[in-house]
């Protein structure tokens, strides 16, 4: 295919030493531990580049990420960084763990029992379902108080993603749900069967059947499948998903001539335990893949070297993996340590830092402030509305979230799997004057529960056998006379759309006629959530199938348009504020850290945890390491609890303990008791324990 060698096709410019053994690594399987901002991406890619180079059919390589993003610009960069390349690219297997599961499980699925046309349930219909089996399960009439739907789901998934059994979970993790274990296995069997009646498949499942079908005959198929693997943010993968890559490798002796495993990681940044990752993957790497080869990749592109020696000194020789980040770029400011006698001192610290930063050439867009929790930014978000800064808050609503875009997405699972009782519920309640108890009797004369009720009236209920879309299309189900027009239709656009007769975009129009029908009623501002479901048709252009375009908008859901603060501004630019999860992989020119206090970073919640704690001192090394040319830390020494009802309630802090070790790195300030709301007075010096005193006791007068 090429005539080159990989190296041929990596400019020794763009790869340092270490990332070069990376690349040419061969004959067994790869574990690369890469620091923040050494170039790890840079690296998957040009690894991806060299095995296709070195004759690797691009079809036969599988690169695995936890964003679709993450995939797109890994493989974007694949085809641009060889012209020849750019074919070959479109070949390669790329996606996160649950899109190359769903397709997969297309084609492999039928020996697990799985039909080709089954539904993928996102979490917030998860979340529905399981609340739907709680209340049919009569645990919403009970007198003792039962854990709502959202919290029954989210047990259910941690002990799916864990691999670990309920009572252990419930012990760990929900303490206050101990006494009604007997009743959530009830809530899980009935959840299962009823996914299982209706074709249905969540998240945890695409990964549960994957795991499976590899276990089963078909497996050996499956795993040829792939040469080579490689997998991003290896850190971050839970017990199910490294099963899997084991699977994945099991026609090799001793892992030699099966597929090969390259995974990308680093341990310091392990930080979403609380969904199940097991950063013991990547440490026990060695042990799962024999004969592994490890790289550690320490030179980072992103930070000044001050910002480095603080995150060197604040993750200090706690990990498993020993690295020190280095770099060539010796210049720039200290980090700012301040402290704050209470938040809206730091609020206003924070604001003006940031304007500050601005008029020096550093635009909003390129300035960040991470907090560990999102109520913490609650104080700054009134101070930059007061100052007239736009800004963007990461965490909000997802587009796929809104009522009206799930609407739509229903009447789509319907065409695609009839048997999605779910999706019937809620196209069934939109039309007027249907009820509950209409849909439930529709629901059964369609042949959608099980048994199926007695005949009533001239209407007889069907089997789940049946085909409950063409009976529904040939008028079962009696409506009320104000549902009559909407009905119809209804009936018409699922007549027009049934089956791939027409492209998923021109379905989405057609269904836009009915929903312009049902949302003046249903919804305020009908006509921009009716421009929302222009917005659905334009994305659904790009796909030939409406099971892959309904996939991949389950499976990554784009962002909400709307998450602006405000209106756009003239200069098209505006400040990034998110929590320090939502803000992995990302950089800025200048970041802020809120509360890093005792309490907050690390967060009391992990106090007394061992495992706890050190999730908790990576998470503000990813943090610190956000940054590229500035970063401030903020310690508010006195700050609410009670932060949105009309009390006072407040704690005092301490800068955290987390901190100490790099405390003498910091340019140390603090703000004046007496600022006002338009002026705060930095004071230089270093802060000690003296100087946290006076502004405690000041606090309590002023």
């Amino acid at each position: 295919m090429f005539a080159q060698s990989a190296a041929d096709h990596v400019s020794p410019d763009l790869l340092n030493p270490e990332q070069q053994r990376a690349v040419q690594a061969r004959g067994g399987h790869l574990l690369v531990v890469a620091g923040a901002g050494t170039g790890k991406t840079r690296t998957l890619v040009a690894r991806v580049v060299g095995l296709i180079a070195d004759g690797v059919d691009p079809s036969r390589i599988l690169l695995l990420t936890f964003t679709r993003r993450s995939a797109a610009e890994m493989l974007g960069r694949v085809a641009a960084a060889e012209r020849d390349c750019s074919g070959a690219a479109a070949q390669v297997w790329g996606g996160t763990f649950h899109s190359v599961a769903n397709r997969l499980l297309r084609t492999f699925g039928g020996s697990a029992g799985l039909p080709p046309n089954f539904t993928v349930l996102d979490h917030a219909d998860s979340t529905e379902l399981m609340g739907m089996v709680r209340t049919e399960e009569g645990f919403g009439e009970r007198a003792k108080r039962f854990p709502k739907a959202q919290t029954v789901a989210a047990i259910y998934s941690r002990v799916v993603n864990s691999q670990a059994k309920l009572a252990a979970v419930l012990e760990v993790d929900y303490p206050w749900c101990a006494d009604d274990g007997d009743d959530l296995k009830t809530i899980f069997a009935a959840y299962t069967a009823a996914k299982r009646r209706h074709h249905l498949l969540d998240y945890d499942d695409l990964l549960l059947f994957w795991r499976g079908v590899l276990a089963s005959p078909a497996g050996a198929a499956m795993a040829e499948r792939f040469d080579h693997v490689l997998v991003d943010e290896y850190q971050d993968t839970n017990p199910i998903q490294s099963d899997i890559l084991r699977a994945l490798t099991r026609a090799g002796t001793p892992y030699q001539a099966g597929t090969q495993v390259c995974a990308v990681g680093d341990d310091a940044q392990a930080i979403y335990g609380f969904r199940s990752a097991s950063v013991e993957n990547m440490w026990a790497f060695a042990e799962h893949f024999p004969g592994a080869s490890i790289v550690t990749l320490e030179r980072n592109y992103r930070s000044t070297q001050p910002i480095l020696a603080v995150a060197n000194a604040v993750l200090s020789d706690t990990t498993h993996f020993a690295k020190k980040l280095w770099t060539t770029r010796s210049d720039g400011p200290r980090p700012m340590l301040a402290t704050h006698h209470d938040e809206g001192a730091q609020s206003r610290a924070v604001a003006n830092a940031v304007l500050d930063a601005r008029e020096r050439g550093i635009d909003l867009r390129q300035q960040a402030v991470l907090f560990r929790a999102g109520h913490h930014g609650d104080s700054l978000e009134l101070e930059l509305t007061r100052r007239d800064i736009p800004y963007v808050k990461f965490g909000g609503l997802k587009y796929l979230e809104a009522a009206h875009v799930k609407d739509l997405l229903a009447q789509l699972r319907i065409l695609e799997n009839p048997a999605d009782a779910m999706a019937w519920h809620r196209v069934l309640a939109s039309l007027d004057g249907v009820g509950p108890a209409t849909v439930r009797r529709i629901i059964a004369e369609l042949g959608l529960v099980e048994p199926a009720p007695e005949p009533s009236g001239a209407t007889a209920a069907a089997s789940l056998g049946d085909d409950p879309l063409g009976r529904f299309i040939g008028g079962v189900g009696a409506l009320p006379p104000a549902a009559t027009a909407q009905a119809a239709e209804l009936r018409a656009a699922f007549a027009d759309c049934r089956g791939e007769s027409r492209p998923p975009a021109e379905q989405v129009e057609r269904l836009a006629s009915f929903c312009a029908m049902v949302f003046p009623g249903r919804y305020d501002n009908a006509d921009v959530r009716l421009a929302d479901i222009g917005q659905l048709a334009a994305s659904a252009g790009g796909y030939r199938s409406r099971s892959r375009f309904l996939a991949e908008l389950t499976l990554d859901p784009p962002g909400k348009t709307s998450e602006l603060a405000g209106p756009p501004h003239l200069d098209d630019d505006w400040l990034t504020l998110s929590t320090i999860h939502s803000a992995k992989g990302g950089e800025w020119r200048a970041v802020h850290v809120l509360h890093a206090s005792d309490g907050n970073i690390p967060s009391d919640m992990a106090l007394g945890d061992v495992d706890a704690m050190a999730e908790e001192l990576r998470l503000l090394y990813v943090a610190l390491t956000r940054a590229r040319d500035e970063l401030s830390v903020h310690v508010p020494l006195r700050y609410h609890v009670n932060r949105h009802g009309h009390d006072d309630r407040h704690l005092y802090g301490q800068v955290s303990r987390f901190i100490e070790p790099a405390r003498h790195l910091f340019e140390a300030t603090t703000t004046a008791v007496d600022a006002t709301l338009d002026e705060v007075v930095a004071l230089d010096g270093t802060v000690g324990v003296a100087d946290e005193v006076d502004a405690l006791l000041a606090s309590l007068w002023d």
